[in-house]
């Protein structure tokens, strides 16, 4: 009757440590499922951002062009100005 109810024990014991062992196996699983999505979305939207970010730069660049061409001829009179007068 002991070595029976010893035996149910160690049988029990053995189905519980294989069910916690497939639901640690599932649960990393789904976890690793849920890291290569977020892994995915980020590298996503990354890329969009730096894109976006370049485009950003490109329009600041040429508006900084454009201003630049504008006053530079202002510039180099009152530069030229500046040079060529004689203060007493």
């Amino acid at each position: 009757m002991i070595e029976q109810c010893v035996s149910v024990k160690l049988t029990r014991l053995k189905q519980a440590k294989e069910e916690a062992e497939r639901e640690v196996k599932l649960y990393h699983s789904n976890m690793e499922a849920a890291h290569q999505k977020k892994i995915s979305e980020t590298s996503g939207s990354s890329g969009s951002s730096v894109k976006r970010l370049d485009e950003e730069t490109a329009m600041r660049i040429q508006s900084l062009k454009e201003s630049a061409s504008r006053v530079s001829s202002d510039v180099v009179a009152m530069l030229i100005k500046h040079v060529t007068t004689v203060k007493a």
